[in-house]
């Protein structure tokens, strides 16, 4: 693991939201198009993750014809995308929205078109807007072997960052529903 995934020593352990999902509690899709969660998009993954205990979250997705790369297997960075999209849920756990600043992946054996893939994630440490996570995802079952796992790096951002940087239409879209910015507000805390 590189040093920038390295919790500093004066990281704090996660805390759990009070108002985080109760545990088994369904997350449901961030954004309708988002190629990780999205219901919308015919070629995405699908990913459904669940609150876990703690800080943590689990996820599955099946791996179709449409996320190969060699004949017959998951393309490593369809692999890669899965486990930032479970990593990046944990921020249901926090109460936080926050993105990728680093992502480190390590694939340890071949996962199969009709895998489904079993998903773990949880929050390490937190040190001011930084999140640290880990990240495994197993094939055969949550207690199957381990094919691929990360460690992450996260930055807590505001809803403005999406606003400020995404593609107009896309985000007129999504300023149109108002349950997206319900949601998107509810996890913004006032410093």
């Amino acid at each position: 693991m590189s040093t920038a995934l390295t919790p500093p020593a004066e990281a704090r352990p996660p805390v759990r939201h009070p108002d985080a999902p109760a545990p088994g509690e369904p997350l449901g899709s961030h954004y309708a198009y988002c190629f990780g969660c999205g219901g919308n998009q015919p070629h995405g993954l699908r990913l459904e993750a669940r609150a876990g205990e703690g800080v943590s979250v689990t996820a599955e997705f099946t791996v179709t014809p449409d996320h190969q790369g060699a004949p017959g297997l998951a393309h490593g960075g369809v692999l890669a995308t899965a486990l930032d999209e479970t990593l990046g849920a944990l921020g249901w756990m926090l109460r936080v929205i926050a993105v990728t600043g680093r992502l480190e992946t390590d694939f340890t054996r071949p996962v199969p078109i009709g895998t489904v893939l079993h998903l773990q994630a949880e929050v390490t440490a937190v040190h001011g807007r930084k999140i640290y996570s880990t990240a495994t995802g197993r094939i055969g079952g949550p207690e199957g072997p381990v094919a691929v796992r990360a460690d992450a790096l996260f930055v807590e951002v505001k809803v403005d960052h999406f606003v400020d940087n995404g593609r107009p239409e896309e985000i007129q879209a999504a300023m149109a529903d108002p349950d997206q910015i319900r949601r998107a507000r509810a996890f913004e805390v006032n410093p």
